[in-house]
């Protein structure tokens, strides 16, 4: 549900419209299509670049002071086209086999959640006062059980109201570009404080005080995300904080199986933490998603069990997303505990549900409750429209998002497919000329992709020059 990846190969030639492909949508705007129908403007643009094919231009840097905050709000609480449209959904079930791949499948476009897969792993960062907070842990034992803290309550946000819809594929090269302002105030200074949240009255108030703030008042996270892979579909996104100097760094690769009456989606690839004020790094990985019940109301539950470590100091934590059992059982549990690997000790144990209520217990005996539901949260803060590059994720995708709100499901189909034959006519002549894909901001290092600029070779190229200065 979260990412089924839309390519060439096998597709429900139903399912959508044939439409002609003479109004195509170049670069999310629409335009006559290319007289040289295999080969786009934008693959001629690749080929020009010089090999190797990696960051061979220089990335174009997003300032923060040019993005506003989003005012956007897409909520996903309209169920009337899937009811419309079960005939749809159940002839596509009677295609597909258990067990089955669903990255070639063609899904039907009234499912769309009116939003890219990139934008939606910015959600992560939500509550950026508490991922801030991380460094504030005054030994490595209170750093670790911050970080557990963090990444429990990074989820539920993600979710746009109960009804399961699954976002965008990202097309390869899209970008996603946003950053978050938190008054420096609203910071917990200590572990115990993390959670001591505004209610929404004085979210709003603080949201409007914020503009006038000067540069020292307030911290600022910024977020960067690309598709960097087509086959297999692997997204790269990159977030950091330079006044507090800690970043992280992921990859995703998504694989969708059909389970039945369930979709299900891997999250194959790793996350890491660093805090360089404390030469700690923190490896995690991320549970897997289901969609459940998708031919009544569909929704969605995170399951099986993902590991965080720090090798530096020797704490690790174990986290278990609970599935619902057939019979009984609550939904969204997660259990976890914390432990300092040289003593084997438990030093924070967790219990509850990953979109409400949350229950730390400490070594101490004390115990920690927190609401997620009434955690405030920070509206990240976006380019408008007008100043996005073709391949940023809202002004690529803006003609799809129209139609949608709009109702017109056809129209939006027509945007999308248009969308993907680009794609696969681009990366079909990539084949023939064997020509490599060129990424604009991750670069593949092994199995993974890191950002060409993290902070952590920044802040040592600073301290480098520094000490060569003295």
């Amino acid at each position: 549900q979260r990412k089924l990846s839309f390519a060439s190969g096998t597709t429900i030639s139903w399912l959508e419209p044939k439409i002609s492909l003479a109004n195509h949508f170049k670069n999310g705007a629409a335009q006559n299509f290319p007289t040289e129908i295999n080969k786009p403007a934008s693959v001629r643009e690749e080929q020009s670049i010089a090999e190797p094919c990696q960051l061979t231009r220089e990335p174009e840097e997003i300032n923060p002071d040019e993005e506003l905050e989003d005012i956007s709000d897409d909520k996903e609480d309209d169920l009337g086209a899937v009811e419309e449209q079960r005939s749809v959904i159940l002839h596509l079930l009677s295609q597909l086999k258990l067990g089955m791949d669903l990255t070639r499948v063609v899904l039907p476009t009234f499912i769309l959640e009116k939003r890219s897969l990139l934008e939606m792993y910015a959600d992560f960062m939500s509550h950026p006062d508490l991922f801030i907070a991380i460094t504030n842990g005054t030994t490595p034992e209170e750093r670790m059980i911050c970080f557990v803290e963090y990444y429990l309550t990074s989820f539920h946000e993600g979710r746009k109201g109960a009804i399961a819809k699954k976002p965008y594929n990202p097309i390869i090269g899209e970008t996603f570009h946003c950053s978050w302002r938190m008054p420096k105030s609203d910071v917990a200074t200590d572990a115990s404080s993390n959670f001591s949240a505004h209610s929404p009255s004085e979210q709003v108030t603080l949201s409007k005080d914020l503009e006038g703030q000067t540069e020292l008042d307030y911290y600022t996270v910024k977020f960067v995300a690309e598709q960097v892979s087509h086959h297999p579909p692997v997204s790269g996104f990159y977030a950091e904080c330079v006044e507090r100097k800690m970043c992280v760094n992921a990859h995703v690769w998504t694989k969708s199986k059909f389970l039945g009456m369930s979709i299900g989606v891997t999250m194959v690839g790793e996350g890491l933490l660093s805090l360089l004020e404390h030469g700690e790094e923190y490896t995690f990985s991320l549970p897997c998603a289901y969609a459940r019940s998708i031919l009544t109301v569909p929704w969605v539950e995170l399951g099986g069990k993902v590991n965080i470590n720090c090798a530096k100091t020797g704490y690790s934590a174990s986290i278990n997303f609970h599935t619902k059992p057939f019979y009984g059982g609550k939904l969204h549990r997660v259990t976890g505990e914390v432990k300092q690997n040289t003593t084997n000790t438990v030093v924070c144990r967790v219990q509850g549900e990953w979109n409400s209520v949350l229950e730390f217990t400490y070594s101490n005996g004390e115990t920690k409750y927190v609401d997620l539901t009434k955690l405030s949260v920070t509206k990240k803060r976006v380019r408008p429209l007008e100043k996005q590059g073709p391949f940023e994720s809202r002004k690529l995708w803006q003609h799809v998002t129209e139609s949608l709100r709009d109702g017109d499901i056809d129209k939006a189909t027509e945007h999308k497919r248009a969308l993907e034959e680009r794609q696969r006519n681009e990366e079909r002549l990539r084949a023939e000329t064997e020509t490599p894909w060129c990424t604009k901001y991750f670069l593949k290092e092994g199995d993974g992709w890191v950002y060409h600029k993290p902070l952590w070779k920044t802040v040592s190229a600073a301290q480098t020059q520094q000490t060569d200065t003295n």
